[in-house]
């Protein structure tokens, strides 16, 4: 056994080696005592097979209790794609963080040393519970054998959100799930799920 706090949100893998992530989650005192970003990087190549490490130090949504899954914010589509949260309303309290992380996306580079392809998700319109916004994004998709499912939250950027991922999945059956109770509980589809390879 090994010492070391990883839920299945926090990390995202290209499946060639490349982890995305993010530093206020796996940097975090609460989970793994505060061990640095190279700490962190050996643990996962020792016990992944990891190679690279694209750590975001910007982005977070309001309501989310995982100190920032990446699954809630940018997730490969591709070894050379990433699908990434972007925020247009500059009055949205999440407008400058997000900007933030999707000025660091743009720094980041392919294994063959090329700028990622960069596709933006819109944001929801917000949702609250009780008060509180709660962390609604289309980021948490989850991507099955022969499907892609996606969350839908009775908001007109829905049906967007639908077409961005039939044309970054062409192969893949696009199935939205309505998941407005699901996400009074603090997540989405693929925050519900344990992933296990086929």
């Amino acid at each position: 056994s090994i010492d070391f706090v990883l839920e299945g949100g926090s990390i995202e893998s290209d499946g060639a080696g490349t982890i995305l992530t993010t530093s206020e989650c796996l940097c975090n005192p609460n989970r793994n005592g505060g061990l640095s970003k190279s700490e962190v990087e050996l643990k996962l190549a020792k016990h992944l097979g990891a190679k690279r490490f694209l750590w975001l130090d910007s982005g977070y949504l309001s309501g989310d209790d995982t100190d920032s899954h990446i699954d809630t914010l940018a997730r490969f589509v591709n070894s050379e794609t990433i699908a990434y949260v972007k925020c247009d309303d500059k009055n949205d309290e999440h407008y400058e963080a997000l900007e933030a992380m999707e000025m660091q996306l743009r720094e980041f580079r392919t294994v063959d040393n090329k700028p990622y392809n960069l596709v933006a998700l819109p944001m929801t319109k917000p949702i609250f519970k009780d008060g509180s916004r709660l962390p609604a994004t289309y980021a948490n998709f989850l991507i099955t054998n022969h499907a892609l499912l996606y969350p839908t939250y009775d908001d007109p950027s829905d049906k967007i959100a639908g077409e961005i991922f039939k044309k970054l999945f062409p192969k893949l059956e696009i199935i939205p799930i309505n998941c407005l109770r699901l996400i009074e509980q603090g997540g989405s589809l693929h925050c519900s799920t344990m992933q296990i390879g086929a």
